[in-house]
């Protein structure tokens, strides 16, 4: 039986120990079917927002993929800026984010020439420890909701096109990584020996990675300030300037 069967199973089960109590105990039917049917409503709004907040981390993929996939076009820096708001606000509210959220983020920061961000994001997913998929055997609720939905949507491809072909693509483009954060530290190195200082920008990196093999978990993490605040002045600055 799988797990969402048997999650409904015993949530009918208890439903069904809760009616026999109230009816022993004498509870009215009315009132009964009362109690029944807010539980039931409280527990498919619950649902829902959990399927909702899933579902924003694979509106992140599609969006970030466009922009990564898409070089030819002209982004403006507050498109760029908006995603990776977009991308840390999520990073920030799961404790054990996927990695392909980190390689998504770490190519934003590299796509809007920011490349202290993105040697962060890809250090943490190259350089420091950050568990592969295969090694996470404890997964939180959130990452485990994540990964069922993950799932039917590679068994059902046609039912999320848009998202399996971004989570696709960002695979594809993430085995190029360590590419990317030597470029990203070159360009570094560049801006130390030169007169024009690097800009600096804090991001929501894990202060600390669990090296039990058994799972792994973040703490301490914290959202940095808004991104989009900080690309926006740039962009008017180099608008003014141009």
């Amino acid at each position: 039986m799988q797990r969402g069967k048997k999650k409904l199973a015993q949530k009918v089960i208890a439903v069904v120990v809760i009616v026999a109590i109230l009816d022993v105990i004498g509870v009215p039917p009315a009132i009964m079917i009362f109690f029944v049917g807010v539980g039931l409503l409280v527990w498919r709004a619950a649902h829902r927002a959990e399927y909702q907040e899933t579902e924003r981390i694979f509106d992140f993929y599609v969006a970030a993929d466009e922009i990564l996939r898409e070089k030819e076009r002209q982004w403006y820096g507050f498109e760029i800026a908006e995603v990776i708001r977009q991308g840390e606000q999520l990073l920030a509210s799961m404790v054990d984010p996927p990695p392909l959220c980190f390689f998504a983020l770490g190519a934003l920061y590299h796509r809007a020439a920011e490349y202290r961000g993105a040697s962060q994001y890809l250090a943490a997913l190259v350089e420091d420890d950050l568990p592969e998929e295969r090694l996470c055997r404890a997964p939180s609720p959130q990452l485990r909701r994540y990964v069922e939905m993950l799932r039917r949507m590679e068994r059902e491809p046609s039912s999320a096109p848009e998202a399996v072909a971004a989570i696709r693509s960002l695979e594809r483009s993430r085995k190029k990584s360590q590419d990317l954060l030597a470029e990203c530290r070159e360009h570094l190195a560049t801006d130390a020996n030169s007169d024009k200082p690097a800009r600096a920008y804090p991001v929501a990196v894990p202060s600390t990675v669990s090296e039990d093999p058994l799972g792994f978990s973040t703490n301490g993490v914290t959202a940095p300030p808004p991104i989009a605040e900080v690309l926006h002045d740039v962009y008017q600055e180099e608008q003014k300037t141009a």
